[in-house]
């Protein structure tokens, strides 16, 4: 069968050239190691670690708009850090996304933490077990409506505890979100 999996005969440097040659522009392959059979990218992650960029300013910047969500309206960054705060630990975040496998909605959050990098520049860096569908651009969008002032850390520690998506605010744009890391087992 022309389908048939058929093993790799030459080095891993070799297989890295080549899937690099047919990856995007936009992505490359910086290391590659040998995995088992068994071994699942997905559901073998101990955790991923993404990062959301937000910068504040009421001018658009052409240079920015494909991996930024800008924001015109100043934001309380003390405001945020406390909302992100009450994210850490186990909770069910049906308020903040779906399942994408499965129909638990319940996930352990290692670290949730805001940074301003710059006078406009934020940065939003979120680490858990897994994610559901949109969940770090829900929490963002929800976040954000907290450091502009317009939903308070109650209101929003009561959006966590609702576990019902009405009580979230819009998504964050997409080009924003950064999958940094994505942590595995290490292999003996």
């Amino acid at each position: 069968d022309v389908y048939k999996r058929q093993a790799w005969r030459h080095s891993t440097e070799a297989l890295q050239r080549a899937l690099n040659a047919h990856l995007p522009d936009d992505v490359a392959l910086m290391s590659l190691v040998p995995a088992a059979a068994e071994f699942h990218p997905r559901f073998d992650a101990l955790s991923r670690t993404y990062e959301y960029r937000v910068w504040v300013s009421p001018l658009r910047d052409p240079l920015r708009r494909r991996r930024w969500w800008r924001v015109p309206r100043e934001l309380d960054l003390g405001l945020m850090c406390k909302a992100a705060e009450s994210l850490l630990g186990k909770h069910d975040f049906a308020t903040f996304g779906q399942p994408t496998h499965g129909s638990s909605t319940v996930r352990q959050v290692h670290q949730a933490s805001w940074l301003r990098q710059t006078e406009s520049d934020y940065r939003f860096t979120i680490k858990a077990n897994a994610f559901l569908y949109r969940m770090v651009r829900n929490l963002v969008g929800t976040l954000v409506a907290v450091g502009q002032g317009d939903l308070s850390v109650d209101e929003f520690e009561a959006a966590l505890a609702a576990r019902d998506r009405r009580h979230s605010r819009p998504p964050a744009p997409p080009h924003g979100l950064t999958l940094m890391a994505v942590e595995y087992e290490e292999e003996e």
